[in-house]
């Protein structure tokens, strides 16, 4: 990489909300390119979530199954959820780790931030592994219909292999498990 890259900063002229759903919004502006080219960048705004690598003593994960409406198809999935308004990134963990798998933690630690779909979204996924269970009970919101199960995690590395595992927040919780449950980060 250059010792001084030339800047890539698009400048914002004008912006359009073009649709305002419960939580997702889709915008439309109009950019100046670094190179002083007009563009539009259309783009949709996310309140962002967290993801959660849900690990029992035994060293098994907590997964989760359910379906997916846009793609009619259900998906095997770590637990995550969206941060709510003036939310903090754990609580929303903690929050979500309870109402869809039945389990509290008494142990966290933050992982990382990934962005799962630059080009058309501003959604980050804030990662967290989550330790110390104890199973409570689920209390998943309405509209949401998920099957809890555990999963060592060399089956759940060879379900991404073998694609029966697919999602890629999953797929990027997963192999970040494996790096740190080995010790390899």
């Amino acid at each position: 990489m250059a010792k001084n890259p030339r800047s890539l900063t698009e400048e914002k002229l004008s912006s359009q909300c073009v649709y305002e759903g419960d939580f997702l919004h889709m915008h439309q502006d109009k950019v100046v390119m670094s190179n002083s080219t007009l563009s539009v960048r259309e783009y949709v705004t996310h309140p962002g979530g967290v993801v959660i690598i849900p690990l029992l003593a035994n060293g098994d994960l907590v997964l989760e199954r359910q379906h997916r409406y846009p793609l009619h198809q259900n998906f095997y999935e770590l637990p995550a959820g969206k941060i709510n308004h003036n939310e903090e990134p754990l609580t929303s963990a903690k929050r979500e780790l309870l109402e869809e798998t039945g389990y509290v933690a008494s142990e966290w630690r933050f992982i990382t931030t990934l962005y799962p779909c630059i080009g058309y979204s501003n959604e980050k996924q804030m990662y967290f592994l989550a330790e110390g269970l104890d199973l409570r009970g689920a209390c998943p919101d309405d509209g949401e219909n998920i099957e809890i199960f555990t999963l060592s995690l060399s089956e759940a590395i060879e379900w991404i292999r073998t694609g029966r595992i697919t999602d890629s927040k999953t797929v990027s919780g997963l192999f970040w498990a494996e790096k740190l449950i080995y010790g390899n980060w």
